[in-house]
């Protein structure tokens, strides 16, 4: 599943994947390859918990809002009466 949300994120400034990565490098001293990148966007590939926070550190985002979107989920919605049910 593409990241739009990143894609749209890093088009919006002008931003190349090669800059992106070279600003992870710069800013959050991320050492990571423009396939690599490349392969996060297109949702290829996960980052870790750590390399999603320094991504979204440099677009000035919060890292729930750029790598997780809303979805129903009746688990995660569940209210309290609910959880008592077995």
């Amino acid at each position: 599943m593409k990241r739009d949300k990143l894609i749209e994120m890093r088009s919006t400034r002008g931003w190349t994947q090669k800059q992106t990565v070279r600003f992870l490098k710069e800013k959050e001293n991320v050492d990571i390859t423009v396939s690599f990148y490349g392969m996060i966007e297109r949702g290829e590939r996960n980052p870790t918990l750590k390399l999603a926070k320094s991504i979204a550190n440099i677009f000035e985002i919060n890292v729930e809002k750029l790598f997780f979107s809303k979805t129903d989920n009746n688990m995660l919605n569940m209210n309290n009466s609910d959880q008592n049910c077995a």
